[in-house]
């Protein structure tokens, strides 16, 4: 794993997007693995600046949502689906064709982790999965546990994630998640881990420490080959 702290979040985002814009000019239709929530949200912001300053840059991207809150409608402020539309898919003007999405409110969620599995396996490898460390150490909305699950899944969101920012914003709440599963997320051929602020301190300390566990999901990275994981200074707990 390379680890990357720089000094504020502006730097951690310019990195992040510079990785993805290079991805993208070596593979024209890259498939994109896009978290939510506020962390990635400056990197999206300057995803959009260059793709004003180069037209046609972004005209081949792949894009399929990391996760989604299950039981609420897609439009409903507060889903990843209206983030992603808000931050990305809406500027960089990803047609549908070339976004693979959760939808929130499916008449059967088993069903439609079973599409979205079948997209991956149709559309995959993800190229670059770009993620997001939880308070608790969930990866996406693989929650800490006694095991994890390998596959696209229906998750039981935990205490820490039903009071997420995003969360918040919702009149209707969320009654449990849609996520890519772990197998899913390390398949990637690149990941890029973003952690910011000073209250990731703690679970960034837990998560350096490199030791594996189904307590902490983000810890499975270790195993990945490919992971660049960059820091703010003010989550980096040994500054």
């Amino acid at each position: 794993m390379t680890i990357k702290t720089l000094e504020t979040k502006n730097e951690m985002s310019r990195m992040a997007a510079d990785l993805i814009i290079q991805g993208l000019e070596e593979n024209g239709n890259l498939l994109f693995c896009a978290a939510t929530g506020n962390t990635p949200t400056e990197t999206y912001q300057l995803l959009k600046k260059s793709s004003d300053h180069r037209p046609g840059l972004f005209s081949g991207l792949r894009v399929i949502k990391l996760d989604e809150w299950g039981g609420v409608e897609k439009n409903s402020p507060g889903t990843c689906e209206a983030y992603l539309q808000d931050h990305l898919v809406g500027p960089l003007g990803i047609e549908a064709s070339r976004y693979i999405s959760f939808d929130s409110a499916p008449p059967d969620p088993t069903l439609e982790c079973n599409r979205i599995r079948q997209a991956i396996s149709e559309e995959g490898p993800i190229h670059i999965c770009l993620l997001g460390l939880g308070l608790n150490g969930h990866l996406a909305l693989n929650e800490p546990a006694d095991y994890l699950e390998s596959c696209v899944h229906i998750a039981e969101l935990s205490d820490s994630s039903l009071h997420h920012s995003m969360v918040r914003e919702m009149p209707v709440k969320p009654i449990y998640g849609l996520t890519l599963g772990m197998a899913d997320i390390l398949q990637s051929v690149m990941i890029i881990l973003l952690v910011s602020g000073a209250s990731k301190k703690a679970v960034t300390s837990e998560f350096l420490s490199g030791r594996v566990s189904t307590k902490l999901p983000a810890s499975f990275l270790w195993l990945h080959s490919n992971v660049i994981c960059l820091l703010d200074k003010q989550a980096n707990p040994f500054l």
